[in-house]
């Protein structure tokens, strides 16, 4: 079978550091190559290179056995190669067909712009994949996953043939990675080729026709998915051996650090999000959320670190209550917060890592003393958190936004967990994150629960709640459907309570769902 898409010997050198040494990478036509590595392997620098936003310092790109020089995306375009990154490139206040149309916006008679005919084509596109896309909805009001197919309408639109998917799954609830590789399988079926860039082992072996693997700049190796086991990848992306299970003893659980009381509240549109939620996470334990997004757990997350106004109902941390405290007050009472939305609510991508990783403490001893700020203690202590946690960076000096998505969740979850802490609140905390840093923040979380703290996770990766959890709520439209033991829970039983049914109600309560 021929390559459709080669690279040769890439080399991509930044200040202090050798992003891509020497990568070499073969896509063959209608197959999916899934680019697997660590969170800093070089594995976006390479795509943004065949993708034109950096130029390789050595090697070439061939497209269909001819040489390309690629010196930005219109040329990338033009040898029939898309992509759609790991944050999308959206606006949200424009429809679906506004931002398909835009960089390439046709006319009628020359003067007005020609939405009609970008709306059919976007029908046409949808049909034919499978992607099922209002044209006429705004990106504001569509989920994670209706995004990403607009991401790849867009690139299709363009006539696309090599389609470069970044982390596509890691804002994936699992019924969306499920559309999504259903999605790939047609797109395949049509005659495209895609590099499929993850971290995530299971959907490797299950969606990909081959795999490479790289490490710190350099291919390790090529594996076929039929000679490939979770551990095999998992030594060949880290360098050593992973454990793949969360190593925890029974938890020990005292009192109550936080205790939810009816609580009610409204999402950023107004619209009710939270009806009626009482819980309680106990010291010593970890609580884990579990839902299908978009079913309150964000809301419920802004109200307790007091992001979202409390409209009805009570939240008492440590006996003393909280509810529609600020955020200030919150975080200086013991609350560490992991926010699901890195970028919008847990970093200021315009500033250093040194100083995101003071951010919640910067006007306090040791990292200011009255108004001056102590640069040695910040300094510091970005040294250490970012050797502690495993920060890919040149330097603490760097801006965070500079950073790969999984290492900006890095920088986080050092800072949120190196403080003192009366309950961690960590919502989607290893999203975007590769198996080894996996391993570590799920030992960090069980470590917090173990020196006393409670800990409550939402995740949309039911993998991690049954992996992390002592106890396990199920929220559905606002609501909690039920609190259950842990260790009698089952992937089908909360999949069930995921879709609003309650086991009991149904005649065959081991009927399995999709995840």
């Amino acid at each position: 079978m021929t390559h459709v898409l080669e690279l040769q010997g890439i080399t991509k050198r930044f200040p202090g550091v050798i992003a891509n040494d020497q990568v070499s990478i073969a896509l063959r036509e209608g197959k999916i190559l899934a680019l697997l590595g660590e969170n800093g392997a070089g594995k976006t620098t390479l795509m943004n290179i065949l993708y034109g936003l950096y130029k390789p310092d050595e090697g070439q790109i061939l497209v269909r056995g001819k040489a390309v020089d690629i010196q930005d995306p219109n040329d990338a375009i033009k040898n029939g190669i898309g992509m759609v990154h790991q944050h999308f490139m959206l606006v949200p206040v424009m429809t679906v067909t506004e931002n398909v149309m835009l960089g390439v916006e046709p006319t009628k008679n020359g003067v007005f712009l020609d939405q009609a005919k970008v709306a059919r084509r976007i029908r046409e596109i949808s049909d034919q994949y499978g992607l099922e896309v209002d044209p006429f909805a705004y990106i504001k009001d569509l989920p994670v996953g209706i995004q990403q197919r607009v991401e790849i309408i867009k690139v299709l639109y363009r006539q696309a043939d090599i389609l470069i998917l970044d982390e596509p799954t890691a804002v994936l609830t699992p019924q969306e990675v499920d559309g999504l590789f259903k999605i790939l399988q047609t797109l395949i079926e049509k005659g495209k080729s895609i590099i499929f860039i993850t971290h995530k082992l299971k959907e490797v072996m299950h969606a990909a026709d081959d795999i490479t693997v790289i490490r710190l700049g350099k291919v390790v190796g090529s594996i076929d998915p039929k000679d490939a086991t979770p551990e095999k990848l998992a030594t060949m992306m880290v360098g050593r051996d992973v454990n793949l299970v969360v190593d925890k003893k029974p938890a020990q659980p005292k009192e109550a650090a936080l205790v939810v009381d009816d609580l009610f509240v409204r999402d950023e549109n107004e619209n009710p999000a939270v009806r009626g939620v009482s819980f309680e996470v106990r010291k010593g334990e970890v609580l884990g959320v579990a839902g299908v997004q978009g079913n309150g757990q964000t809301e419920l997350v802004y109200a307790l670190t007091g992001l979202l106004p409390v409209e009805e109902g009570k939240i008492q941390l440590l006996g003393q209550p909280i509810h529609n405290a600020n955020p200030r007050t919150i975080l200086e009472r013991g609350v560490s917060h992991v926010p699901e939305d890195r970028q919008r609510h847990g970093l200021i991508l315009s500033f250093p890592i040194h100083d995101n990783l003071m951010l919640c403490t910067y006007y306090k001893s040791p990292f200011a003393r009255g108004v001056v700020l102590q640069e040695k203690a910040i300094f510091s202590n970005a040294e250490e958190l970012v050797e502690q946690y495993d920060v890919r960076t040149p330097n603490i000096y760097v801006n965070v936004g500079t950073l790969s998505g999984g290492n900006q969740q890095k920088v986080i979850i050092a800072r949120e967990l190196s403080r003192p802490t009366e309950l961690l609140i960590a919502a989607q905390p290893t999203r975007g994150l590769d198996v080894g840093s996996i391993e570590y923040i799920h030992k960090q979380i069980i470590k917090k629960r173990d020196d006393g703290a409670g800990v409550m996770v939402v995740s949309s990766e039911l993998d991690e709640i049954l992996a992390l959890s002592d106890r396990i709520a199920v929220m559905y439209k606002g609501r909690i459907m039920e609190i259950l033991d842990a260790k009698k829970a089952s992937k089908e039983y909360l999949g069930l309570l995921m879709a609003g049914i309650h086991p009991s109600e149904t005649s065959n309560p081991q009927q399995e769902i999709n995840l």
